[in-house]
């Protein structure tokens, strides 16, 4: 079975009446984690974006001290869920610098959590993606937020 696209699907939203239209968005909701999850941030966190930046960089930092360091495997792992994380809520939030935020935090974390990443060309990579990654985005913000940005990569030893 083939998918309607996004024009049809908002097409026929437009045509049913609001009641039907929240009752196809719980059935939505009730569907998958993700959609729930969502749907949570747009009705109920979307209007506080700030607090609710603060909140996802506490869970990150909580995350970080929940780490088994004992071995570089399960600490590969879990910096592999934070990093699924994270970008699950950038795709919540919807917004660039929000995205680099994050991932100074994740960066910023690593690095001082103690995990002995440099042992490992695994994590080496993986915190060089970061790092990359937060440099192309750089480069479409505001001056200010980009000589901000740069200073903490600085800080990051970059």
């Amino acid at each position: 079975m083939k998918a309607a696209t996004v024009q049809e699907i908002k097409e026929a939203l437009n045509h049913l009446p609001p009641g039907q239209v929240a009752d196809l968005c719980l059935r939505l909701v009730k569907f998958k984690k993700d959609n729930k999850e969502l749907v949570t941030y747009l009705l109920f966190e979307s209007g506080q974006a700030a607090d609710y930046l603060e909140a996802v960089k506490k869970e990150i930092r909580q995350d970080f001290s929940l780490i088994n360091s004992s071995q570089l495997y399960f600490a590969k792992k879990s910096l592999r869920r934070i990093l699924r994380n994270i970008s699950k809520q950038v795709k919540y939030i919807s917004s660039k610098e929000s995205e680099a935020e994050l991932l100074l935090t994740f960066c910023i974390s690593l690095k001082e959590s103690g995990i002995p990443y440099k042992n490992s060309q695994a994590l080496v990579n993986l915190f060089q993606a970061q790092l990359k990654k937060i440099r192309k985005l750089q480069e479409g913000f505001h001056e200010d937020l980009q000589y901000d940005i740069s200073r903490e990569l600085k800080k990051l030893g970059e």
